[in-house]
């Protein structure tokens, strides 16, 4: 056998198994000692030699794999008569896979080295990746000293899909464990959180899920474990776990002096829940049927209403939508700003307002007109659109001195796109209907930015009467990539707004204590932020917001005084509406923290800094440096046979065309002597065809366009290639990164 070759494990599960056969393919030979039965079996299935013991596992090999669950196994799994040790040499790598505490790792290190002379050890911990590109293969956060990291890296590359090698001191991977973990719970209970308000304001559970797991408060948690707490496959055992694991991570901090208030309330909350769970003799008893016992919410029964599809709304809105093209906009800052201009690019007719007069100014620039108030834009206007920071902002646009309410005439809608309280749209709306003018309100806050409000792609959440929707569905639309309609009148689209700002407001916020926790703990953060990433401890806040906190650059993108208004408003409306959320609470006392210290117009991951300033850690990351020969080490070993051969005689021998579909230019430029078409109408389809060639790309270029686009631009592809095979009847066989969608179509 080949030196270096053979591996050793002793403990296997069903990760390690997913390790073994990665390592078998690539060429390495695995013996390992298991004592359950089904796992040993499916391990010799897959090539591998069982072992009678550790120590005979541990013979002869290169790199020892120890799967340690408890710290009571390690004198039998390593020093005991029968133990690993015993079978090992001065040069064999020690990996020890486990995620106890790092000073139980740290006095076991020096046990080997001292006692033992064994000079390679590192931890390693595995997981099963969450990102799509990943899909559930494994990942390995692995950490020790420089020149252990450099003797294993290409044996645990060779082992996982992805690898994180933290250098220096051993215990990484518990610790990398426990933040991802921190955030997981955290994530858990704001989901909980915001399906109860949601559903206690009257908007559906699941139209909740549809939307939020499409924008901003989406998280790994949110999106996985709703509809199965919805659905009631969650059960109140996960309760228990959730808290010890919470109490390891709680007992790490307190040892370290560092406050975890999110981390502590979410704790607590489930400390809650479990007092419940006390109570029930049914261990079947779902997990939501709990927590509706907590907050008071009966949301199983709002999930079991009859749903709709707030698109379908949307697309008949539209579609009835009546043609208003004069339209008056009050609050042209960063967003107004992008929206205003993007509707007088889409043929309307735009009259805007701005407190501020080089805004005013810029946007005339932009082929808008201006006005000098509320009232002068707003009088004619068929359309009014209201996109102010507040509430006081929105009531004295619409009622303060040179209001627009006074002057608009009747008949005209006015759009509330502002972020603000559901209880005041629906006093708004009633204040409107006393006005005698046949004024309608339509309830549309919006989501995505300040990019997309100038591209027209923003999300929007729309409610109101049918006569009001329908009045301004063209507008909307101009302004939306995707439109939502939710039922239940003026409030209910703030309401969706309300949820999504918890959530997001929330996993800024835990992004900010996940990240400090992490520097307190001396992890690389930004090595750490690329495998949170990947873990189920992301979200979108989180991979938006924690580079800012890296770069240390709290640019404004969205002001940290937006976030105490928004989780303002939810804790307002958690109060009217009789729903504790404490860990919501918690989060807005953040957010209120930062502002009195000064940091309110910086931008809202300026969160961090409380936690920074109480502790002293920065979390501020800098940028990894590589070595060559740990870069070159970490390659995977080359392929023992050249396939190239077996490849051009299997090209020569086929009689088909191999089309690809690429989505962007980079494909193109990786090759040579293939012709590339940049368009599909039938002509050049048959003209490629005609000319035989072996192959040939068709670039889509739709990496950077929205589901519903690239769907469109498929669907016109499909058409033109089933012409063109219709006309010419060449084989093909269709390859690349959309011929799965593409195929789908043409059967």
């Amino acid at each position: 056998m080949e030196s270096g070759k053979l591996i050793g494990f002793v403990g296997l599960d069903e990760l390690g198994l997913q390790m073994v056969s990665s390592l078998l393919r690539h060429g390495y030979s695995v013996q390992a000692f298991e004592i359950s039965d089904p796992i040993i079996e499916e391990f010799v299935k897959l090539g591998g030699i069982k072992s009678a013991s550790p120590l005979e596992a541990g013979k002869g090999v290169a790199a020892l794999v120890v799967l340690i669950s408890h710290t009571d196994q390690i004198n039998d799994l390593i020093f005991g008569n029968e133990g690993a040790l015993k079978g090992l040499t001065p040069d064999t790598v020690l990996i020890l896979r486990s995620t106890i505490l790092p000073s139980a790792l740290h006095k076991l290190e020096k046990d080997l080295e001292e006692t033992q002379k064994i000079s390679y050890v590192v931890d390693a911990y595995a997981s099963n990746g969450r990102s799509d590109a990943l899909n559930g293969k494994v990942t390995i956060v692995s950490s020790g000293r420089s020149d252990a990291i450099a003797r294993v890296r290409p044996l645990l590359s060779a082992m996982c899909e992805k690898l994180f090698t933290f250098e220096g001191e051993i215990g990484a991977g518990s610790k990398v464990k426990m933040v991802s973990e921190l955030l997981e719970g955290i994530h858990f209970i704001a989901s909980v959180e915001a399906l109860s308000l949601g559903a206690k304001a009257g908007i559906h559970p699941w139209i909740i899920y549809d939307i939020i797991s499409n924008a901003a408060g989406n998280s790994w948690v949110f999106k996985n474990n709703v509809p199965l707490l919805l659905k009631g496959e969650v059960k109140r055992q996960i309760l228990n776990t959730l808290v010890k694991e919470m109490e390891t991570i709680l007992a790490m901090a307190k040892s370290l002096t560092f406050p975890l208030p999110l981390l502590a309330t979410a704790h607590q909350q489930l400390i809650h829940g479990v007092s419940h769970v006390c109570h029930e003799d049914n261990d079947d008893t779902a997990l939501i049927k709990i927590w509706e016992k907590v907050y008071g919410v009966k949301v199983s029964d709002a999930a079991n209403a009859d749903a709709y599809k707030p698109e379908k709304l949307a697309s008949e809105v539209i579609t009835a939508s009546e043609s208003r093209k004069r339209v008056a906009f009050i609050g042209l800052g960063a967003m107004g700003f992008g929206m205003a201009t993007q509707l007088v690019k889409s043929k309307f007719s735009v009259f805007g307002y701005d407190v501020y007069e080089p805004t005013r100014v810029r946007f005339s620039d932009a082929s808008g007109f201006v006005g000098n108030s509320p009232a002068e834009v707003s009088k004619d206007a068929e359309v009014l659109i209201i996109m102010v920071a507040n509430e006081v902002q929105a009531e004295n646009a619409l009622y303060g001195e040179h209001g627009a309410v006074l002057v608009l005439p009747p008949g005209a809608t006015i759009i509330l796109s502002s972020t603000v309280s559901p209880a005041y749209v629906s006093q708004l709306e009633r204040r409107l209907h006393n006005e005698g003018k046949n004024l309608k309100l339509v309830d549309a806050p919006v989501s995505g930015g300040v990019q997309r409000a100038s591209d027209g792609t923003l999300t929007i959440m729309a409610s109101g009467t049918d006569d009001a929707l329908k009045s301004v569905g063209n507008v909307l639309s101009a302004l939306s990539e995707k439109l939502y309609v939710i039922k239940g009148g003026c409030g209910s689209g703030s309401g969706i707004k309300m949820v999504n700002q918890l959530l997001a407001g929330v996993h800024i916020a835990s992004s900010a204590e996940a990240m400090a926790f992490a520097a307190r703990l001396g992890l690389n953060t930004r090595l750490l932020f690329d495998f949170i990433t990947i873990s189920g401890g992301t979200s979108w806040m989180l991979e938006n917001r924690v580079p800012h906190m890296l770069n240390n650059d709290y640019t404004p993108y969205s002001a940290l005084d937006i976030f105490v208004k928004d989780m303002g408003i939810v804790t307002r409306e958690s109060s009217s509406l009789k729903v504790p959320l404490q860990l919501s609470t918690i989060v807005h006392q953040l957010y209120l923290s930062g502002s009195a210290a000064g940091w309110g117009r910086k931008d809202d991951a300026g969160v961090v800094k409380v936690y920074e300033t109480l502790t002293g850690v920065r979390v501020e990351g800098k940028v990894q440096s590589f070595k060559k020969d740990a870069v070159l080490q970490s390659l995977p070993p080359e392929w023992p046979q050249d396939h190239v051969l077996d490849i051009q005689k299997l090209k020569e021998s086929s009689s088909k065309i191999l089309v690809v579909l690429d989505d962007d230019p980079t494909g193109t430029q990786t090759v040579h002597d293939i012709e590339v078409l940049t368009e599909w109408t039938v002509d050049s389809l048959i003209g490629q065809f005609k000319r035989s060639p072996k192959c040939f790309f068709i670039l889509t270029n739709s990496r950077a366009l929205s589901s519903d686009k690239k769907k469109m631009k498929i669907d016109t592809l499909v058409f033109w290639f089933v012409g063109s095979i219709f006309f010419h009847g060449s084989p093909w066989t269709i390859f690349g990164t959309e011929a799965k969608e593409f195929s789908f179509h043409l059967w």
